[in-house]
């Protein structure tokens, strides 16, 4: 599962390595949350690449009410493609969701110890991710909302959970926007390389925000 992460590096240049020309800069955010607008890059009718802000939780397009996108914030990788609530956005809405680490929280006994999951190189990279168009029918409003997509933890990240975002550098996202249906398949193998470092139990808490949640409270894992 991934349930928290952080986008705080210049949008601009960020947007820049993954093919977007963008002159909009979205706050710096280290605590983002399910059901907040989270910095996406997507393709439009034209398949130019697009920054765009949409809310974290999936809603499908066919939904009666938009509150279902609290239970939709992942999609698994192993069955999103016949999943009814993903299987169209699949084929037809693909994202990738800038970031600059997650949050995972590894279990010790009775607690839960908060880590911050980054590149070890410290760049900023795109989590995979599926968008939809919500309507309501009565009101005419308009919803465009996002998940992210998780596999099995690869070997670093095994100690922490059994699940992780997919996380990709550009050449990745390249062929998730393409379609590529095996990427998945390969998502673990082609992670790169991470470090993580516990942090303060403060980000347990969605309303707490600021850089010092990601200061460590331990020592570095590579």
């Amino acid at each position: 599962m991934c349930g928290r992460f952080a986008f705080y590096s210049p949008t601009e240049a960020t947007a820049a390595l993954f093919g977007v020309a963008t002159a909009v800069e979205a706050r710096p955010r280290y605590n983002i949350a399910p059901m907040q607008d989270i910095a996406a890059i997507r393709e439009d009718e034209n398949k130019q690449r697009e920054l765009v802000m949409l809310r974290w939780g999936l809603v499908p397009f066919w939904a009666k009410d938009p509150s279902i996108g609290s239970r939709m914030i992942n999609a698994r990788a192993e069955t999103v493609a016949e999943k009814p609530s993903f299987r169209a956005a699949f084929r037809h809405r693909r994202c990738i969701v800038l970031a600059d680490g997650f949050y995972e929280w590894q279990k010790q006994g009775d607690t839960k110890t908060p880590y911050f999951i980054s590149l070890a190189s410290g760049e900023p990279f795109a989590l995979a991710g599926l968008w939809e168009n919500w309507n309501d029918k009565e009101s005419g409003e308009s919803l465009q909302t996002a998940t992210l997509i998780t596999t099995s933890a690869n070997e670093f990240m095994q100690p922490l959970h059994h699940r992780m975002p997919v996380v990709m550098q550009p050449d990745a996202a390249d062929e998730w926007l393409a379609g590529s249906r095996e990427l998945l398949e390969r998502a673990t193998e082609r992670t790169p390389k991470l470090k993580a470092w516990p942090v303060d139990r403060r980000v347990n808490n969605a309303r707490n925000e600021g850089r010092e949640l990601i200061e460590a409270a331990g020592d570095i894992v590579r």
